[in-house]
């Protein structure tokens, strides 16, 4: 399957962001000893999944390759005790914005504070033609240390002089 997808830093929280639905996620990048992992082992929700992503072009994150395998809840649990992983702890939030969804991705644990958004396209025109919400500070899809791979095993202070860099300022869901 190919995933077109943007990415942004949150610029502010919608007010109402608690009344939309949600997902606790825990992502699992494998394997540890590598940078940049493209294996992932995750828990969405009541949801169990092992996914590889690949850019289809070097350097454009916003067009991938993504092969998904589902699993059971014995299958992941028993890859999550076997597995040496690199882990990230968020919840995402589905909140509706102009026939689109905003998956906010509210990290939790050592990256507290941070808040990011995707969205997924149908078409590239569709992703190249998209305008960024007012909720959003800057896109961040092409950005290395924001990706998954990347991210997982960080904690904020590791990363907060980047952030800083694009005018972030800590958010936090109350």
């Amino acid at each position: 399957m190919i995933e077109l997808e943007k990415t942004y830093l949150a610029k502010k929280l919608p007010e109402d962001l608690k009344n939309y639905k949600s997902k606790e996620i825990i992502d699992v990048y494998i394997p540890k000893s590598s940078e940049h992992p493209k294996l992932r082992l995750r828990k969405i929700g009541d949801r169990f999944e092992l996914t590889k992503k690949e850019p289809i072009n070097e350097g454009d994150a916003s067009h991938q390759n993504e092969q998904t395998i589902i699993l059971t809840k014995t299958e992941f649990n028993t890859l999550n005790q076997q597995l040496e992983g690199k882990r990230v702890h968020k919840i995402r939030y589905y909140y509706n914005y102009n026939d689109k969804t905003a998956e906010f991705d509210v990290f939790q644990d050592n990256l507290l504070w941070l808040v990011v958004i995707d969205f997924e396209f149908s078409t590239i025109e569709e992703k190249d033609n998209f305008q960024m919400p007012d909720f959003c500070l800057v896109e961040i899809t092409q950005e290395t240390f924001l990706a998954g791979g990347m991210i997982c095993s960080k904690t904020y202070k590791d990363i907060e002089d980047k952030l800083e860099k694009f005018g972030y300022k800590k958010l936090f869901l109350k």
